[in-house]
């Protein structure tokens, strides 16, 4: 069973069981969501995202067509996801760079992650980062730009 907020808005007929959306969810049409997810309220999750199992994605966080999201990700409040690298009013681009977090990793609050980036599995980006390029596998980056600060084993 998928439960879903009389509040939001889903497009998308791909949601995985055992999922939860929260009020003021908009998902759009073509979005594949996995098993025992939890969008927060307040998320936006555009038609070309791919979402894996039991990832948790926090309140503010828009996910914009061309990211894709492996199992066990976290993704915390107000992230924020570009997909242009080159934006401008009413031009765009023929398709979207896509961004891919892999299994494991956890976004902190309020990162900023430019398009074209992979995050490694078991990663972790600290609140704030501003990640311009792709971040190692267990490794954690913190800062503007986002630099390597130390690693983490597979237990983190």
């Amino acid at each position: 069973m998928v439960d879903i907020h009389p509040l939001s808005d889903v497009q998308s007929d791909s949601i995985g069981e055992g999922t939860r959306v929260w009020q003021f969810v908009v998902i759009l049409p073509g979005a594949v969501i996995g098993k025992n997810c939890n969008l927060c309220a307040h998320t936006l999750i555009e038609g070309d995202v791919n979402i894996g199992n039991n990832v948790t994605i926090k309140s503010g966080v828009f996910l914009w067509s061309g990211v894709d999201v492996e199992d066990d990700v976290f993704i915390g409040p107000n992230a924020t996801f570009t997909n242009d690298p080159m934006p401008r009013s009413k031009v765009y681009p023929d398709h979207f760079i896509r961004t891919r977090l892999g299994r494991g990793c956890s976004i902190g609050a309020n990162a900023t992650l430019l398009p074209g980036i992979t995050i490694g599995e078991g990663a972790m980006v600290g609140a704030g980062a501003v990640v311009v390029k792709d971040v190692p596998a267990h490794a954690v980056v913190v800062g503007n730009p986002a630099k390597v600060l130390r690693m983490v084993n597979s237990n983190g």
